[in-house]
């Protein structure tokens, strides 16, 4: 199982530039609105983009996706610590909490 990032841990290292942070919704979904530089990656594209969109496999990595409910963030997360990714976490409370919390996202 992927470990877990806080919202107040995530934004901090949003703020220092300390993470990749990397939006499992894509399409339309990251198009309106995601965290602050925040790349696409789908659990459906993980294997054929990640080396590209990932290079580094030692860099911290964080997946989120809507909500709790969401299964795409730990699908992504899981797919990246299996493919070698050494420092892979997931905010499992999504952009939901994110933008409850008044915190700034960004569009395409």
């Amino acid at each position: 199982m992927t470990a877990l990032i806080t919202r107040d841990e995530l934004a901090a290292a949003i703020e220092v530039g300390a993470v990749t942070v990397v939006d499992t919704l894509g399409g339309e979904y990251y198009a309106q609105q995601h965290l602050p530089g925040a790349l696409a990656l789908v659990p459906a594209d993980v294997d054929a983009q990640a080396s590209t969109v990932l290079p580094d496999r030692d860099a911290p990595i964080v997946t989120y996706c809507s909500n709790p409910a969401c299964p795409n963030s730990g699908q992504v997360a899981d797919r990246l610590a299996n493919l070698g990714y050494t420092n892979v976490r997931k905010y499992r409370e999504g952009i939901q909490d994110w933008v409850e919390a008044g915190l700034p996202t960004e569009t395409a």
